[in-house]
Order: C-alpha cells, then structure tokens, then sequence
C-alpha cells in the first residue's frame, strides 16, 4: 500500500517547476503597473491602442501556440520544448528591453509569449506526481499567479524607477535563462514513449481535447477566470485611488490580501485532495467569485471594503488556480496529458488577451460598474455549467498516514 506523504522527488519536482512557471508569469504582470506610463516615451506610444496591443499581445501568442507546444512535447518529451520556450521567451525580453518605440515592444511581448511553456511544465508535474499528491503540486503552480502578481503590484515601481522598463525586461530574460539549469539540473525526468511512436494515437487523442464536454467545462472557467481577473484591474486601481489611497501605497491593500488568501485556500484545498471531494470546492470557491464581483459593482466602497472584497476574490481566485489545472490533469488521457493542458492553457490565456481588451472596451463605454455586472454574469454562467460536472472517480485507497510533507509549508 503506498503511503501518502510526498517523495522528496515530488516536492522538488512541484518546487521547481513552479519557480519555472512564475517566470513565465512575470513576463506577463511586471510591466503592467508601469508600462501605461512608460508607454509615450516611445514612438508612438501615445497611441492608447497600441499601448492596449502592446499588453495583450503577449497572451495572443500564448493562447495560439500553448496547444502545439503541449503536443509537441507529448511527442518529443516535456523537457526540450520547456528548453526552447524559455529561449524563445528570453529572446522576445531582450528585443523588448532595445524598443525605442512601440511597434518594436509589441514584437518583443509577442515572441515573449510565443515561449508558450505553461502547458508542458503543467504537464511535467502531472507526469511527475501521483495522482493522490497531484493537487498539492498543482497548488504550488497555480499560486504562484497569485504571488506573482502581487509580487509585481509591489515591486514593479520600485525597479522601474531604479533600473527603466529596459532593465525590468532584462531582468525577465536573464531568469528565464536561468530556468533552463533549473530544469535541467533540479527536475526529474518524466518516463516517455520512444520519440515518434505513439504520434497517431497522440494526434487523435489531441484533437478529442476539443470535444471533450468534462474538459470544456474547465477550459471555460480557466478562460472567465482569467477574463475577469485582466478586466477588472483595469479599474480596481482607480477605485482604490479614489477611496483615498494612491498609486505608490497600492500595495499596503494588495499584499495583505494576497498574502492572507494564501492561508485560507489552504483548508479546501486539502479538503478537495484528501477527501476526494473537488466539485464541492470548486462551486463554492466560483460562488465567492460571484459574491465578489457583485460586491464591486454595487458597493460604494471604501478601502476597507475595497480590502475585504479582495481578499474574498483571491481566496477564491487562488483556490480555483490550484484546482482547476488538477482536474484536467485527472481527466485527460495520459498518453495526451500536454494536449489537453495545451488547450487549457490557451482558454487561460486568451482570457487575459480578451479580458483587457474587453473589459477596456465596456469600463470606458459603460462604467466599471457595467464591467463588474457583466463579469459577474459570465462566472454566474460559468457556475451552472460547473454545477453539472461530472465528479471524478473516486482514487484507490491509500494509507490514511498523516500528510504534512507538503502541507502549509509546501505553499509557503
């Protein structure tokens, strides 16, 4: 009978290759608190369009090549497509890092998000985990969105006035680099088929990834998920801003309530492993999603209020990080694993792409209120299609041993 605790191979494995993913991440989230105001010191920065472009373009790559380069490494093995996407990824930093104007920015963030790697590093701590351990890794991965975002609402001003958005993008490039002796030296490899043999099975099973009812359900809450979340930080800002505090304290709100979903997501999330038990979790934690999106569009808030409805967002917004890259690892067929987190991930970024540029569109023409009740709206949608999930099998019994080789440590 196998026992429950983590191997030490798998906590490393889960450590790492979240390390590896928030990089991805930060090529995403440093530039947004000051890239608007960076952006008129280029040519033809002034253009609130481009400026727009030049932001979301990085999750339009993303979405477009997360499916190939799962695919690809269901094919040819997770680790040398993670190599080449952090290439290509350190590659588009450096271009960016050289823009004297905003056409040669908006090249750079694209082939930044061309190293579309999240889908096969999600892949790789599913491949590396057992199944009873394989929420916990997610975990780890999946909040690091959370840590990460935080991290550049706090930091990104700070280097922005020491080193220039020059050096903020050189900073993501030389990590990226780095990542690659991360995951050569610090991450196990994954068993693999022999490379080309299993490339009609893989190819068919793929394109079942797209018509998979269980799976789409998840692929479009990832997709609202992440609607929602670039939407609605086009105007949280000037709220705060308007609730009395401005933008260079912004993170005194923020971090507390990052850093304190952390704690409180750690409950369901070891409620929904241990208990085998993620659908209750999930329509509770979009329950809350609602709750607060409702919350921001009715309440003339202050910065308590505005700090409370935070907290209530990313607790949720946390959890579901963790458990929704879970479940599709859990149902997907392993020999099309990287496919189907592929296509996750393309419904996860392609909602940031359209959720800028969507939420943008109705905040300007309609009001942040108007954008709140049509996010509201379309998780409200996204809870009744959760609501008829199907459950996920029940796992083999395992030694009921206690489990804190992880724990809240691991999520630290």
């Amino acid at each position: 009978m196998q026992s429950e605790r983590m191997t030490l191979s798998e906590i490393r494995a889960g450590a790492s290759l979240a390390g590896v993913f928030g990089l991805r991440m930060l090529g995403l989230f440093l530039i947004l608190p000051v890239f608007a105001l960076h952006a008129p010191q280029l040519a033809g920065g002034d253009q609130l369009t481009l400026v727009g472009v030049a932001l979301g373009i990085y999750g339009l790559t993303q979405g477009l090549l997360q499916i190939p380069f799962g695919m690809a490494s269901d094919r040819w093995g997770r680790k040398p497509v993670i190599y080449v996407g952090l290439v290509i990824f350190a590659a588009g930093s450096f271009l960016a890092a050289t823009a004297g104007d905003i056409w040669t920015a908006i090249v750079g963030r694209s082939l930044q998000g061309a190293g579309a790697i999240s889908s096969v590093v999600m892949a790789l701590a599913a491949d590396l985990t057992r199944e009873q351990h394989r929420t916990k890794v997610m975990a780890m991965i999946g909040s690091m969105i959370g840590f990460t975002f935080a991290l550049s609402l706090v930091a990104a001003p700070v280097l922005y006035q020491v080193i220039g958005m020059d050096g903020l993008f050189v900073i993501t490039g030389v990590l990226a680099l780095a990542a690659i002796w991360v995951v050569k030296t610090q991450v196990p490899d994954a068993p693999m088929a022999t490379p080309g043999a299993a490339a009609k099975p893989v190819a068919a099973a793929g394109k079942r990834m797209f018509l998979d009812r269980e799976l789409m359900r998840l692929h479009t809450g990832i997709f609202v998920l992440h609607f929602v979340l670039y939407a609605m930080f086009l105007v949280v800002p000037v709220m705060i801003v308007n609730a009395g505090l401005e933008l260079a304290a912004h993170w005194k709100l923020y971090l507390p309530a990052v850093l304190i979903s952390f704690l409180l997501m750690v409950p369901p999330i070891l409620y929904a492993d241990r208990r085998n038990k993620p659908k209750p979790v999930l329509i509770v934690c979009i329950a809350l999603l609602v709750a607060a999106l409702v919350g921001f569009a009715v309440v003339d808030a202050g910065l308590l209020v505005l700090g409370l409805l935070l907290l209530v967002f990313f607790v949720a917004f946390n959890a579901l990080e963790a458990l929704l890259p879970s479940l599709v690892s859990r149902l997907a067929p392993t020999q099309a694993r990287g496919a189907a987190i592929g296509v996750y991930n393309t419904a996860q970024t392609l909602g940031l792409f359209f959720g800028g540029l969507g939420g943008g569109w109705i905040a300007g023409r309609y009001g942040a209120s108007v954008l709140f009740g049509v996010c509201a709206v379309l998780t409200l949608a996204w809870l009744g299609l959760a609501a008829g999930m199907r459950a996920p099998q029940s796992r083999a019994p395992v030694n009921r041993a206690p489990d804190f080789a992880l724990g809240e440590r691991g999520r630290t």
